[in-house]
Formats: C-alpha cells, structure tokens, sequence
C-alpha cells in the first residue's frame, strides 16, 4: 500500500441513486483485483472543515478498470463532486476475492448495501463464461441495474428475503457472495446465513462469504479497530479481508 494522489478525470450519472467517477490514478492501482479497495480523502480544506470525520477517509470499491490508468467507482448521486477534482489516495486495501478453481455459477448478494463492492468481479467472470446472478434485498433493491451486462441475472428478493426458486438458486451456485449495509452488518450476514440454512441443509467451506465494509481508520493493520472473532483466531477486515467465510465468522 502507498498513498498517491488522483484526480476525478469525469463523472456519469449510472442511475437515479448513483454517480460513477472516473479517477485517473497512479499506474501501480489500475492492477487492483476485485476485492481491494482504495481509502479516498478529499484534497480540500472547506470539505475537510465542513465534512470532518475521525475515520478521515472514505472505503471505496472500484467497480470497473480502464484503459489510460483510468479506475472507476460508484458513489450517492447526493454527494458533490466536480471533475478535476484532486484526492489523496491509500491502496490497495484488503485481499482479493478467492474463487473456487471449477467455477460454474456465482450467486451475489447485495442486503441494505448499494452493490459496487462485488461489480469489479463480473466482467472477469462472465469472460470466463462464468453465469452470474445478483440478489437485491432490503434498500439494495432501489439499485437501478440497466447499466450492467445482460448476461447478470437480477432477481428482487420479497420483503421476507426470500425469492422464488430460491432453492433453485443456492443449489446451482458454486460460490456465494454477499454484501451487506454498515450500520448492523452482523446481524444482517446472521439473518442471510440463517435463511440460507432454512434452504441449504449443508453449507459447505468456502461456499458462503460475506463481504464487509466498515470504515477503516487506518488500514494497515495497526490499530485493529477492524479485528473480527472468528472460530479460534481473529483477523482484520483491512488485511485478510473483506470476504470472509460466513460458517467460521462469530456474528455474536
């Protein structure tokens, strides 16, 4: 990890709720696979002032890489911002997704959480004719999704979590992501993991990941103010992370 500068080179409005910024950035981050992220501070001292936060930067997970150092990423269309824009920079962060050798099928979950975290992973997977299906649920289901490939399966999950064919669906699945909002990601990874349970009798390692996104103050592993208990050991969201086994992670 390095910190380096970048700038927002244009902006796109993807859908009603969200903006995608196109940063031009230093050559080294244009290798990021999906699962890494970036740690962004604004480069302004009247944002800084009137956006003060202890945490100082901001998570952000790339949701395409172009060609001419370009990464992209997805945030609130509410939010402000102009191009040229100039930003300080921390990356890459975090592991990337681990997949499975024999990939067939990959079901992602997105649960009170816009879902740009799992978005880098797609164009790599459906080039290796992997299928591909996103789940909406809770407030994810206000994510407008004609911006991505055809190919990606979108179902909208009932108020319960639920959708029809479910079991359909968790069976034909290799591998599971899911996504979850920040305010109470715990208690909303137990809720998927036990309905998940209801319908899949035996959930296997490496089959169920949930993918965590909690603000990080450092991001190198030195305050461990993003340590997390799992069976027999503890690890930290900014190095062994974000994706981690939902079967080992103790969500008490």
């Amino acid at each position: 990890m390095k910190e380096t500068q970048a700038y927002i080179e244009r902006i796109k409005r993807v859908n009603r709720g969200y903006q995608r910024l196109e940063l031009a950035v230093d050559r080294s981050l244009t290798a990021m696979r999906a699962g890494q992220a970036l740690l962004v501070r604004r480069i302004d001292k009247d944002y800084d002032i009137e956006n003060w936060d202890p945490y100082l930067r901001e998570l952000w997970f790339p949701v395409a890489i172009q060609a001419g150092n370009i990464v992209a990423v997805e945030r609130p269309a509410r939010a402000h911002f102009v191009p040229g824009q100039l930003l300080s920079v921390l990356g890459p962060v975090g592991r990337a997704y681990r997949f499975r050798h024999k990939l067939r099928n990959v079901l992602l979950i997105a649960y009170e959480a816009m879902p740009a975290a799992l978005l880098l992973m797609i164009p790599s997977l459906l080039a290796k004719q992997v299928g591909i299906t996103l789940v909406l649920m809770g407030s994810a289901r206000q994510y407008e999704t004609n911006h991505l490939p055809e190919e990606v399966e979108v179902i909208q999950a009932e108020d319960n979590l639920t959708w029809s064919d479910m079991v359909m669906t968790l069976g034909w699945a290799d591998q599971v992501f899911a996504l979850v909002g920040q305010g109470d990601s715990l208690r909303f990874f137990g809720e998927i993991l036990a309905i998940m349970r209801e319908r899949h009798y035996d959930i296997p390692a490496n089959y169920l990941f949930g993918v965590i996104q909690r603000d990080l103050p450092c991001g190198v592993g030195a305050c461990h103010a993003c340590a997390l208990s799992l069976r027999g050991e503890h690890k930290l969201q900014c190095i062994d992370g974000p994706a981690f086994d939902l079967t080992e992670l103790r969500l008490n």
